[in-house]
């Protein structure tokens, strides 16, 4: 049996997810609806759950600063929010879970699915020391990502990546000190992440790190050299893009 625990500030949004789960999964007992960060932060201290599902913005405060406070994460978050573009941003890249304002029953199973998959409180705990790290350092060049592999998620801080490349449902990533990683999704997924943080898709299969770039040899689209001696073709319709965004930064 699961354990769970529901923290939101507002009664008819505790309610209705507390419905929805006690309805249609009954894997998953609610132990306590908690409506600010006080009682959020005593209900975990209590009934030690599996899974906490919190509101971002809280009452004068947010469940980032109610996490801050708690010594060990020993268990798993899946956050609930209306859109926050600066917040989702901080948990995709820190690997974690979310559902955006108003989800339905099929959010919220997917949510559940992708949570007893990855199941591992060792992993939760680097998740959210990755997520801090993030929230406190707003420079671009500071932050980290959390990467999937094999073994579970390697921290990467966004600077030490130089370019990844897609290979078919995989992407290659290419990062300082000559290291190589291999991640099990798309080229795409991480455009979409990346892509305001310096990042450019100058070419099907190439997002590269505009901070790594050296060189750049003019042609149809050219040739881009970066800072580990690869060379990246640009394509003809990404050509102007990229010299635009080169020059920008």
């Amino acid at each position: 049996m699961i354990k769970a625990i529901i923290i939101e500030d507002e009664e008819r949004s505790r309610e209705m997810l507390r419905d929805m789960l006690t309805e249609h999964f009954k894997n998953i007992t609610v132990m306590a609806l908690c409506k600010d960060v006080a009682e959020g932060k005593a209900a975990i201290e209590k009934f030690h759950p599996d899974l906490v599902f919190s509101d971002i913005e809280l009452e004068n405060s947010s469940a980032f600063e109610m996490l801050q406070q708690i010594d060990e994460i020993d268990f798993e978050v899946i956050f609930t929010t209306a859109y926050d573009k600066y917040a989702i941003q901080a948990i995709k890249f820190s690997a974690l879970d979310y559902l955006l304002k108003p989800f339905s029953l099929a959010d919220l199973s997917a949510a559940l699915n992708h949570y007893q998959q990855k199941q591992n409180k060792k992993q939760s705990a680097l998740q959210f020391d990755t997520l801090f790290h993030n929230l406190q350092n707003l420079q671009k060049n500071s932050k980290r990502i959390a990467l999937p592999t094999s073994n579970g998620l390697a921290m990467i801080p966004l600077n030490e990546i130089i370019r990844c490349q897609a290979e078919v449902n995989y992407t290659n990533f290419f990062l300082s000190n000559k290291r190589k990683m291999v991640i099990a999704k798309t080229l795409k997924e991480f455009e979409e992440l990346l892509n305001e943080y310096d990042f450019i898709r100058v070419h099907n299969s190439h997002l590269i790190n505009l901070h790594h770039v050296v060189n750049y040899t003019r042609g149809e689209g050219g040739i881009i050299t970066m800072s580990d001696g690869s060379e990246v073709d640009v394509s003809r319709r990404k050509k102007d893009e990229f010299l635009a965004r080169l020059a920008s930064i």
